[in-house]
C-alpha cells in the first residue's frame, strides 16, 4: 500500500476514535452527575444561611427542582 493510503487510514481512525471518546464520555457524565449530583439539600441550607436567609422546607424544594430541570436539559 502507499503512503498515501497509510496517511488517510491514520486520519480517519483517529476521527472515530475522537467521536467515540467524546460520546462515551459525555455520557459517562451524565449517568455520574444523575447518580452523585454536585449539590444536595443540605449544601442548600447552609449556602442560603451563609447568604443571611432563612431557608424554608419549600424553597429548599423550589430550589432543587429549578435545579433538576437545569440538568435534566
Amino acid at each position: 500500500m502507499s503512503t498515501g493510503v497509510w496517511i488517510v487510514l491514520i486520519v480517519v481512525a483517529l476521527v472515530a476514535g475522537l467521536v467515540i471518546g467524546f460520546f462515551a464520555s459525555r455520557k459517562y457524565m451524565e449517568s455520574y452527575l444523575q447518580k452523585n449530583p454536585p449539590i444536595n439539600e443540605q449544601m442548600l441550607k447552609s449556602l442560603m444561611i451563609q447568604m443571611g436567609q432563612k431557608p424554608s422546607q419549600k424553597k429548599l424544594r423550589q430550589m432543587m427542582n429549578a435545579m433538576k430541570t437545569t440538568y435534566d436539559k
